[in-house]
């Protein structure tokens, strides 16, 4: 048997099994799913994402979806939030306007997403990464970048090995799959989780870096957007490749610090660190309209709505924000974003919603919109949220029933009570964007 660090026969990612030659399927079970790599045993910053996750989790909790093809989102002026496999096939893609998508894909079953579910469930997950070492930074619910350096001895056994137990772990007791990429740094464990997906376990070594970002697109890099790969295009570099030949201080003069990075990650220099302490920035709800809507009488239960969404998340993590943001997209798309800094941090719907609707009717000028969304930024714990106001009585006696509307929909569901503002009046009106953890 080859030991248990010899990257040339590398290992079976389903069994585990350390393989004695270069033969295409595990000398154990058989499995196609080997893992072989001259850095195999030295790479230890990982890139976590899971496969499709709305939709796989809405496949694991309905059987009979299997083999459908399923698309997370809604409503005629929506947009898809992601869509399994088999709607990919189709073509259909995440972001694309929900029409589009119904086109290329007519048959498929539409769910409107369940996020306070899909939260739920990705936390399970993290705590699974969290087992694996405390350097864990999480992008998004269903992403985080792991950095698993000198925890070998820990777990008596290198990353690579860690990581695909991990992924073993999540499909036997989630009923999920997550993609993994490993390498040497962010950037480029970020791009290998990208191959081969779904149940992909990809690796990037320092030494081939070069070599293989070459003939890349400038796109693959971080912070290359359509827009600056346009503006690149135009001065005629469209490959990374193309960066590599180019100095520091000629990037630099063309586009500014931008060009420092160019520089940097187009020779996979990547200094960032794993930040365990990347927490929650703002926490945010919003929703697009079937309809163009443009008057108080219309936005108002919608925002109270939302408004109700995100302090349910900021109690369910006992966390608060002093700085309430609004936003609006007109018919046009054109986004407006405006915010009011309160005294102390809240978590109440309340004054969540009572803040956000003082900066809405500043906005109602005959403008339609087509989505509008409210959240809080600067977050902190909750221990110096909501002091009882003495000055204002009404509004601690407001704290006091949302407490007990709180307590009421805790037992009997988050439809169990509903305010005067929204009672009847939105079900038909909107369709609800996925809430922000950002």
């Amino acid at each position: 048997m080859a030991p248990l660090n010899d990257p040339e026969f590398g290992f079976c990612r389903d069994c585990l099994t350390a393989q004695a030659s270069a033969g295409r399927r595990c000398q154990q079970c058989g499995s196609p799913r080997l893992l072989r790599h001259p850095e195999l045993y030295r790479l230890s910053i990982a890139h976590v994402d899971c496969d499709a996750f709305y939709a796989s989790v809405e496949k694991r909790d309905n059987p009979e979806l299997r083999n459908k093809p399923v698309i997370i989102g809604g409503g005629k002026r929506g947009v898809v939030s992601t869509a399994c496999y088999v709607a990919r096939i189709h073509g259909v893609k995440s972001a694309m306007p929900m029409f589009k998508a119904l086109e290329a894909c007519p048959h498929a079953v539409v769910i409107s997403p369940n996020m306070e579910k899909y939260v739920r469930v990705g936390r399970e997950i993290r705590q699974m990464m969290r087992d694996l070492t405390p350097q864990v930074e999480p992008l998004s619910i269903d992403e985080a970048f792991l950095d698993l350096s000198g925890t070998q001895r820990l777990h008596h056994d290198p990353p690579v090995r860690v990581m695909a137990q991990f992924s073993n772990r999540v499909e036997k007791e989630m009923g999920l799959s997550v993609s993994v990429g490993l390498s040497y740094c962010k950037f480029l464990a970020k791009i290998a989780s990208d191959f081969d997906k779904p149940r992909g376990f990809s690796v990037i070594g320092e030494a081939e870096t070069p070599r293989f970002l070459s003939d890349k697109p400038v796109t693959m890099i971080w912070g290359v957007g359509k827009v600056f790969a346009a503006t690149l295009e135009r001065d005629g570099i469209r490959t990374i490749g193309q960066l590599q030949t180019m100095e520091l201080g000629a990037l630099m003069a063309a586009y500014g610090t931008m060009g420092q990075r160019l520089y940097q990650l187009s020779r996979g220099i990547d200094t960032r660190r794993v930040e365990p302490d990347g927490e929650s920035k703002s926490v945010s709800a919003e929703t697009t309209f079937n309809e163009d809507i443009g008057t108080l009488e219309e936005l108002v239960p919608i925002l109270r709505s939302l408004s109700e969404k995100v302090s349910r998340r900021l109690k369910a993590a006992d966390i608060a924000g002093r700085t309430v943001v609004l936003k609006l997209k007109s018919r046009d798309f054109k986004l407006k974003t405006r915010n009011r800094q309160l005294a102390d941090p809240t978590q109440l719907a309340d004054r969540i919603f009572r803040t956000g609707l003082a900066l809405l009717e500043k906005e109602i000028d005959g403008t339609r919109f087509r989505l509008i969304g409210i959240g809080v930024s600067d977050l902190s714990d909750d221990g110096r949220a909501d002091p009882l106001d003495l000055v204002d009585v009404q509004a601690t006696k407001r704290a006091v029933a949302e407490t007990a509307i709180d307590k009421l929909r805790g037992k009997f569901g988050n439809n169990a009570v509903e305010t005067g503002y929204t009672f009847g009046k939105i079900r038909q009106r909107t369709r609800p964007v996925p809430d922000e953890i950002d």
